[in-house]
């Protein structure tokens, strides 16, 4: 999680595609969520969130072959605050794995 999230940004996530659709509606915490061909809407308040992916290679270290989404994060209409608020409840649903 970070302290600041800007109106637009990018992030490499480690996820299939598949698991990325799955845990989407759950991390829209109850938004509006309108998902089409890698790209999806969540609206917030009077905002939205537009995120829009690409499949990526897969990262191999040694024997293990990890899933990567390419995606964009873009926020039209959201504060400062209500970004990081939204945020924060997003990356704890969306975060794999221990750390």
């Amino acid at each position: 999680m970070q302290a600041h999230y800007d109106a637009e940004f990018h992030r490499e996530q480690g996820i299939t595609e598949a698991d990325w659709l799955q845990l989407l509606p759950r991390a829209a915490q109850g938004h509006g969520l309108t998902v089409g061909d890698g790209r999806a809407e969540i609206a917030i308040g009077s905002g939205r969130l537009q995120l829009a992916w690409t499949v990526m290679p897969p990262r191999q270290i040694a024997l293990i072959r990890l899933p990567r989404l390419a995606v964009h994060y873009r926020f039209d209409g959201v504060d400062s605050a209500d970004r990081q608020a939204f945020m924060k409840r997003f990356d704890l649903t969306i975060q794999r794995g221990g750390g």
